[in-house]
């Protein structure tokens, strides 16, 4: 079995395992990124939701009770906020969090604020693709010794497609209620195509936002809420026209859904 990096991995700072603990650490950067793309806010915060069980589910690696020990821990000592008061029914045992940003030192580190919303770009044009979150020349030096240009450029621009490929589908399943997987192959060839395009970011998620404000709701068209009819080259352009200013969809169910839908035609 090959034990080398194969598929995205889990990134945390030695500092911040070295102030809150390495299972601590890990939680609190799958909750920061995951609080990136929620569309849930409640009181002027982003809120990320999940069960234990769901937890577990994100940290094979780890038994429920460690995951309960760490968050507890993380409650505790004040880094992450928690409340079940946003579940629609009181016998729903899932919980909703938030982070500390301030108690972290985060907004004195200049990092954006997670709790803004996504605002679609001012024109429909291609554009080039986003540098946010690239990381500077100098920067990747740091990180690595110096090897050949092409092999550093080749690996940089795999984490960054790997990244966002993440970030869009976590945003889809956050917003539409999905469980669908980055790691797909039709779905990663998709998502890159509209990236060599000239799309960003943020034209994914509004395309996201418009059609999940359309469907989500509609039994028949629910099921269309999917990668392969979002991102498809002839109704992405189209889609992205529909609006030029589309709020972020909010929920306020309790958790996703795990529906399976039989795959229909492309609209």
């Amino acid at each position: 079995m090959n034990l080398l990096i194969n598929e995205p991995p889990l990134q945390v700072l030695p500092s911040l395992a070295i102030k809150v603990g390495l299972n601590e650490a890990i939680i609190l950067q799958q909750l920061h990124f995951k609080s990136l793309i929620s569309a849930h806010i409640h009181d002027g915060h982003k809120w990320v939701f999940n069960s234990y069980q769901q937890w577990q589910n994100e940290f094979p690696f780890w038994s429920e009770k460690t995951i309960k020990r760490a968050i507890r821990k993380l409650e505790d000592d004040g880094y992450i906020f928690s409340t079940d008061e946003f579940n629609k029914y009181k016998i729903d045992k899932t919980k909703w969090y938030r982070l500390n940003y301030t108690k972290l030192g985060y907004l004195t580190m200049g990092q954006h604020d997670p709790s803004n919303e996504t605002k679609c770009p001012d024109t429909w044009g291609q554009s080039d693709p986003t540098q946010e979150d690239k990381l500077t020349p100098s920067s990747r030096d740091t990180l690595s010794p110096p090897i050949t240009k092409d092999i550093k450029s080749n690996k940089n621009n795999i984490v960054e497609e790997l990244d966002i490929v993440h970030e869009i589908i976590g945003y889809l399943n956050q917003t539409a209620l999905k469980n669908f997987k980055a790691t797909t192959t039709a779905t990663k060839r998709l998502i890159n195509a509209r990236l060599a395009d000239g799309y960003t970011l943020e034209h994914f998620k509004c395309v996201i936002d418009t059609k999940v404000k359309q469907w989500l709701h509609n039994p028949e068209m629910n099921k269309y809420l999917r990668p392969d009819t979002l991102f498809n080259a002839t109704k992405f352009e189209g889609y992205l026209n529909e609006t030029q200013s589309v709020q972020p969809v909010q929920h306020n169910s309790s958790g996703p859904l795990d529906l399976d839908f039989s795959k229909g035609e492309d609209l």
